[in-house]
């Protein structure tokens, strides 16, 4: 992925893993995209393990972060479009490379559609939720 999207123009950012390590466990790497998200390091992000399933609930654990799991193209694109998803992920053992690179292409392509009332009113409904239940210390603390 690293090199299809360099070859693209794309600066990459690449977080890991470079080895085989028996203690390295998804959380760690939804946490490293997560937060260079955060400190505007990358304005999106991508996430790979065995189903994606749990790469993105723990990605959708950091507050800003807006992980979706995509594997066509149409939600891929629609998730940014619509819902400003800035973290696709992936699962490699349920996509072939083939089309884990129409999917980041799409995902990379799309903008969100701030001009469309509906979808910045929806997106205005997430960041409440995020907010109420979030709090900078990650607790659900109100203060």
């Amino acid at each position: 992925m690293r090199a299809h999207l360099a070859s693209a123009g794309h600066e990459v950012i690449d977080l890991g893993a470079y080895q085989i390590d028996p203690l390295d466990d998804y959380p760690d790497f939804a946490e490293r995209v997560g937060e260079a998200i955060k400190r505007g390091d990358a304005p999106r992000g991508i996430l790979i393990c065995g189903s994606g399933v749990g790469v993105c609930v723990a990605a959708n654990k950091i507050p800003g972060i807006r992980a979706g799991m995509c594997h066509d193209t149409y939600s891929a694109h629609q998730g940014v479009e619509h819902d400003d998803m800035n973290v696709v992920v992936l699962g490699a053992r349920i996509i072939g490379p083939a089309l884990a690179f129409e999917v980041v292409d799409a995902f990379v392509g799309a903008k969100f559609i701030a001009s469309e009332e509906r979808f910045t009113r929806r997106f205005n409904k997430v960041l409440a939720i995020e907010a109420k239940y979030q709090c900078g210390d990650g607790s659900s603390n109100p203060a």
